[in-house]
């Protein structure tokens, strides 16, 4: 496989797991993310940073929002590093407001497997 193909192929499985990081987020799953977050992931919101654990703890929680959908993404890879840079749109359930959400994931190819290492969004009321 050359780098070209090498590059589309982690190209594509990492826009997969761009729509499994906010399917899951929507839908609560933390099993979900269990698969894909690595052991010393660290995730940045307003406010408050989160390790593995303390973030699988919180997304199993209900979310505030609804109808979470992905508006726009960009994936830089550099080498056995990715960066996704992206913005998202939600419903609010405590008022029924739509906010977005611009937001930023570093994924990293470990074994061969990629997996994010790091979080930070800026999403209010989320």
């Amino acid at each position: 496989m050359n780098v070209n193909e090498q590059s589309a192929e982690d190209l594509a499985i990492l826009e997969q797991l761009n729509l499994d990081y906010n399917r899951a987020d929507q839908a609560s799953d933390a099993k979900r993310f269990s698969e894909f977050l690595a052991e010393d992931f660290i995730v940045q919101t307003p406010g408050v940073a989160r390790n593995r654990e303390e973030y699988l703890e919180y997304i199993a929680k209900p979310r505030p929002f609804t109808d979470l959908a992905l508006v726009e993404s960009r994936i830089r890879l550099l080498g056995d590093v990715a960066l996704i840079h992206g913005r998202a749109r939600y419903t609010l359930v405590n008022d029924g407001s739509v906010q977005e959400a611009l937001y930023t994931d570093a994924y990293q190819k470990r074994d061969g497997v990629w997996l994010c290492i790091s979080a930070c969004a800026i999403a209010p009321g989320a």
